[in-house]
């Protein structure tokens, strides 16, 4: 399908809306509140709720789509669905740290058509629709060093705290990489990650265990813009099944490749 600009103008509103949700509860607690618990429950409900703000305004926009949401899981059709994490980085935001976000992608046929990820905190936003760039608080923006090598690029990643067999390989691949370029960076939100990868700021990728809810808006935006997206064998990253995601700029992604499928071998 092709998606109008009044669709993204409308998505966009939406989650400036939940963003504006999640912000009157960030770095607050209930009056005589002072425990972790406490907290934890004021994370899980703006988590819902945001959620919510998302499905009821996203599903009318187009006629037919179903949801794949963080909290609410799977319904209505797949083939055509809005795919939805409605607060990236939780952890971040239960601990007061402003590197969270709000991601929402329409996927056609397993194929991202539309992403928005959202920085609440910043005001910042990323838009794409598929075949018409990747833009940044509204204006175009694509990686000045397309042709950078490895030597001057970047990194960024998540821990494996999913995946305990896969510690061990990412503790070989950690050293490994950071000193193939300029150090590793990790926020803690993988559609943040991958949205600055996009447009250029950083230049490698890579993490283990992230479901399409966490990728599928950033992932557009990192075709959209040459940027070069795999699992850690070199096959097109599949994100309903692959473990391990590799994105980099082209000869970026070929170096970290290289560290990555030695690292990661046998899974």
């Amino acid at each position: 399908m092709t998606v109008s600009p009044e669709v993204m103008d409308q998505c966009v509103s939406l989650v400036k809306q939940a963003g504006a949700f999640q912000m009157k509860y960030f770095r607050s607690m209930p009056e005589g509140a002072d425990s972790v618990k406490a907290v934890r429950e004021i994370v899980s409900f703006v988590d819902v709720e945001s959620e919510k703000i998302l499905q009821d305004g996203l599903l009318p926009l187009v006629e037919g789509a179903g949801f794949f949401g963080e909290e609410s899981g799977q319904s209505g059709s797949q083939d055509l669905v809005w795919i939805v994490d409605p607060l990236d980085g939780t952890t971040n935001y239960l601990s007061g740290m402003e590197q969270f976000a709000i991601s929402v992608a329409l996927v056609e046929k397993g194929k991202p058509i539309l992403g928005v990820v959202y920085k609440p905190y910043a005001d910042d936003i990323y838009t794409c629709i598929k075949g018409q760039g990747v833009l940044f608080n509204g204006k175009k923006v694509k990686p000045a060093q397309s042709e950078m090598e490895a030597s001057d690029a970047l990194f960024m990643t998540g821990f494996p705290y999913r995946s305990p067999d896969m510690v061990e390989s990412f503790l070989k691949a950690a050293p490994q990489v950071m000193v193939l370029g300029r150090g590793i960076r990790r926020f803690g939100s993988a559609a943040i990650d991958i949205a600055c990868l996009s447009v250029g700021w950083v230049q490698g990728f890579w993490e283990t265990e992230l479901q399409p809810y966490d990728v599928a808006a950033a992932l557009l935006m990192a075709e959209e813009n040459g940027i070069v997206v795999t699992n850690h064998r070199g096959e097109a990253f599949d994100m309903y099944k692959d473990r391990i995601l590799v994105a980099g700029l082209p000869k970026v992604h070929k170096s970290l490749l290289a560290v990555i499928r030695d690292a990661y071998r046998g899974f």
